[in-house]
């Protein structure tokens, strides 16, 4: 955690798990994968014996906020990725550790990869992609995003957007407008309310587990002060979907409502960025890797998960839409994920490590 890392700046941190993997006597490979700036990590214990490989995947880069540093107060680890992802990747390597120095795992393998360019809009799993077209893949994909009390299976597929609205012309006075003046801020609102209508439309197209689909706008930036017309406004939110496989239909739906916008407003109209964090997932209860999953959890938490949603976008979707392999993602009960009050548990890093072995050892002899 004391190794800032933003997302495209992650290539510091990943020295430093290489070092800490390394110390313990791991053979740490560095795969460029797409991304030179920072070489994602990568390490395979191999039980010698056939059977299923089980992956450890996360993201070692940060939201683009002020670094917070590392401190441990009260059984709490503050910091920043703390709770996204840096404690769960911890938990990772404690489980590979202890797999390997118990020589419990009598088949298959685990295989440990941690990269950079995981947090959108700056990241574009790029370098994700590079390891998946590589061939650095098990047969089914463990996650440690900060989710702990269901067990997903299902998620929405997500893009963000941002659409650049633009006039020809300088900024003017309102009381100085010439007539037919287009107006770029009144195509913005336009925009939005389209999209609202759009998004009540989509709350009809739902999924037992994930929800409905939906478009949302969080952000509107146009003008510099109240008196003055305009010539430029941006635009910026989400579309989510729950039905595989449907991205470039979402992609194409919404061109149709950008290139009318521009008609109708005499304006110029550009989708300057949709970047599709992943597609929408379903995982089938009966997989193999989700019995042996909750046989982990019952045998550390005395209890199975109930079956739910993912509520965001991980690097899961990328694996399950890719890859064509089950992710599950489990993290520890932490807070403040995206916020500068990251903190986790240690005792919730602990009781992951566990769940991650024992999973690890049901998958690959199961």
């Amino acid at each position: 955690i004391e190794v800032p890392s933003p997302t495209l700046s992650a290539g510091k941190v990943a020295e430093r798990l290489t070092e800490i993997l390394t110390a313990d006597q791991f053979s740490v490979e560095r795969p460029v994968a797409d991304w030179p700036e920072s070489p994602a990590v990568a390490v395979r214990l191999d039980s010698g014996k056939e059977g299923r490989v089980l992956q450890f995947d996360g993201h070692l880069d940060t939201v683009h906020l002020p670094f917070v540093p590392p401190r441990l107060e009260d059984g709490q680890l503050y910091g920043s990725g703390a709770s996204d992802m840096k404690g769960g990747i911890a938990a990772f390597v404690e489980a590979l550790r202890v797999l390997r120095d118990t020589d419990v795992l009598k088949c298959g393998g685990v295989l440990l990869t941690a990269h950079d360019h995981h947090e959108a809009p700056w990241g574009d799993r790029r370098q994700l992609l590079a390891l998946l077209r590589e061939g650095y893949v098990g047969d089914a994909v463990l996650l440690p995003e900060y989710l702990a009390d269901v067990l997903p299976i299902a998620g929405r597929g997500l893009a963000v957007f941002s659409v650049d609205i633009n006039r020809s012309g300088d900024p003017v006075h309102e009381m100085l407008r010439p007539e037919g003046l287009p107006d770029v801020l009144g195509a913005g609102a336009d925009l939005v309310m389209r999209l609202k209508q759009l998004s009540r439309a989509l709350s009809n197209i739902c999924d037992e587990y994930s929800g409905c689909e939906s478009t949302f706008v969080g952000r509107f930036e146009c003008g510099e002060i109240f008196n003055q017309a305009p010539v430029a406004c941006r635009v910026e939110g989400t579309r989510r979907w729950v039905r595989p496989g449907v991205g470039d239909d979402a992609r194409r739906e919404f061109d149709a409502i950008v290139d009318d916008l521009a008609r109708v407003h005499d304006v110029r109209v550009k989708v300057s960025d949709w970047n599709e964090a992943g597609d929408a997932f379903r995982i089938d209860s009966d997989d193999p890797f989700v019995v042996a999953f909750q046989r982990a959890h019952e045998t550390v938490a005395g209890i199975q998960l109930p079956f739910g949603t993912k509520p965001f976008v991980d690097d899961g979707n990328t694996f399950t839409g890719i890859a064509g392999i089950p992710a599950i993602t489990h993290g520890p009960n932490a807070v403040g994920a995206h916020t500068r009050e990251e903190r986790v548990p240690v005792a919730e890093l602990v009781r992951m490590a566990t769940v991650y072995a024992l999973t690890a050892i049901n998958y690959c002899e199961g």
